[in-house]
């Protein structure tokens, strides 16, 4: 009895190992699960890389199935088609959209089934085949396929002579007041020239700071007052640069010109400086209204290192200009700060010099 015992239990368990391999194959063959399926076919009408049998397929980005199948369209080989298995309560309607998501730069591929309204039908079976869901190009091409045709299609847009890019930056251009084909002349501040005679060595280190301006006056367009409220630009005239760059170099220029270059630090030292000189550009206009004039209006700070005010001066001008010429008005107005910075100049390093002295 014994020894019957012992072969009845090595059957029961050889059939149990037999069991368990067709339990195995049985859930490899439905997608991982024991769970009713349902198969689809899914065509491509372009090449897809990186599906393979076995790769996922996800509904609203849950995984619903498997990859069951990969088949070439011999009549078109443009085409393939793949047929997968997922779970049977799936919701896929006629309205469903098919792509294939990529996850990562390198990741494997997923087919994506997308959404679908409430109200559409459920996809069902035709003429004894599978269901058939058609993947939307557009939802199917890698991030690279996709970079490409952008390149593509950007490279066709600058080729040829009808370059849309120049035609847009030539608007943009005129748009903001660039030159239309017309020469511009630009026009330059002049500095009090350089003195043979130099000044003793200085004990202050000053920097030049560069000047606060209306948001009106921060351009290189030279501005024309119609009135006392009101101002436009002249015509196409413009400064060398933007007007507080342009009063902060030409002062640095003036202050090096007559002697005191050594005593100049460069802007990027404001902070930690011993002096610096802040100035306060109120008015840089030709006054085209009444008796026309060339008007500047500089208030001017010295100011040491704790932040204390030691000097404050307004330096004005209000020189008459009898020509209505854009260059012999930008031409006055020039003369006419080359005297402000001279005044200025030796108006800073005067009282520097008697601050040093009483330090």
């Amino acid at each position: 009895m014994e020894f019957n015992a012992r072969y009845i239990l090595m059957a029961l368990f050889t059939l149990a190992v037999i069991l368990c391999g067709f339990g195995f194959v049985y859930w490899l063959n439905h997608s991982g699960g024991f769970s009713e399926r349902e198969n689809y076919q899914v065509r491509f009408s372009i090449p897809v890389s990186g599906i393979a049998n076995g790769s996922n397929v996800l509904f609203n980005g849950l995984k619903v199935g498997e990859v069951i199948a990969l088949d070439l369209d011999s009549e078109n080989p443009k085409e393939f088609s793949a047929t997968i298995s997922i779970a049977a309560d799936t919701p896929v309607r006629e309205d469903t959209v098919v792509g294939v998501d990529y996850q990562g730069l390198t990741g494997a591929a997923n087919i994506l089934l997308t959404g679908g309204t409430k109200n559409a039908t459920l996809l069902s079976a035709k003429e004894g085949q599978l269901p058939q869901l058609i993947a939307d190009p557009s939802h199917s091409r890698s991030w690279t396929e996709n970079a490409g045709r952008v390149l593509s299609r950007l490279d066709t847009m600058l080729a040829g002579d009808n370059n849309r890019l120049d035609n847009i930056l030539a608007g943009l251009e005129r748009m903001t007041g660039g030159p239309d084909g017309k020469e511009i002349v630009l026009y330059d501040l002049p500095i009090p020239p350089s003195v043979e005679t130099k000044p003793t060595k200085t004990n202050w280190r000053l920097v030049v700071a560069e000047p606060s301006v209306l948001l009106s006056l921060n351009t290189d367009k030279i501005q024309q007052l119609s009135s006392e409220l009101s101002w436009v630009s002249l015509g196409d005239a413009r400064w060398t640069d933007n007007l507080p760059n342009l009063v902060q170099t030409k002062l640095i220029q003036a202050f090096e010109n007559v002697g005191y270059e050594g005593a100049l630090l460069r802007p990027a030292d404001a902070f930690d400086a011993p002096f610096k000189l802040a100035m306060d550009i109120r008015t840089f206009h030709y006054k085209a209204y009444g008796e026309p004039a060339g008007l500047i209006d500089i208030m001017a700070k010295l100011i040491d290192r704790d932040g204390l005010v030691i000097a404050v001066k307004r330096f004005k001008k209000d020189d008459p200009i009898s020509s209505n010429s854009e260059a012999e008005i930008a031409n006055a107005m020039g003369a006419s700060f080359l005297q402000l910075a001279q005044e200025l100049v030796f108006w800073s390093a005067g009282k520097l010099d008697a601050e040093s002295n009483e330090n």
